[in-house]
């Protein structure tokens, strides 16, 4: 298995079921003369999961026989949620957790829907989830609580 292929397959740790590279934050995976270099952005600075990344891609990539790695953070171009692949948003609404729409020129949010009835009868009960990056809504219409990982 190539290196990165072993990187991509690495889970976010906050959010389980969604890869790095379904969440967006894998920028890069280069491998020459025998070194690994990985490249990674955090959703947003000061994110506590990045050690945690960079530990997981460490151990993804020894176990695959990769000895000498590095994970550099780039914090230029910095991280959007329209990095979150179609697939990364489709596991997330499986998972209950409502992705956010990618971005337009013209933004304008009147709702978010819920991601278990698909009602947009929702409302945001605090604007801070389990983590930073994610904010905790209820459905009106089923009265399923649910997190909605922030537009950025």
């Amino acid at each position: 298995m190539s290196a990165r292929d072993l990187v991509a397959a690495v889970l976010d740790p906050e959010l389980r079921v969604v890869t790095i590279e379904e969440l967006g934050i894998l920028r890069g995976v280069d491998e020459r003369d025998g070194r690994v270099t990985v490249t990674i952005t955090p959703t947003y600075s000061g994110c506590p999961a990045m050690d945690a990344i960079r530990a997981d891609i460490a151990a993804a990539l020894d176990a695959g026989g990769f000895r000498d790695v590095a994970v550099e953070t780039a914090l230029a171009q910095p991280w959007s949620t329209d990095w979150i692949t179609a697939e990364g948003r489709e596991k997330l609404a499986a998972a209950g957790i409502a992705p956010p729409a990618p971005a337009t020129k013209v933004s304008l949010t009147l709702s978010v829907r819920c991601p278990r009835c698909g009602s947009p009868d929702t409302e945001e009960l605090s604007r801070f989830g389990a983590t930073a990056c994610k904010a905790l809504w209820r459905c009106r219409a089923c009265r399923e609580p649910f997190e909605q990982v922030k537009p950025l």
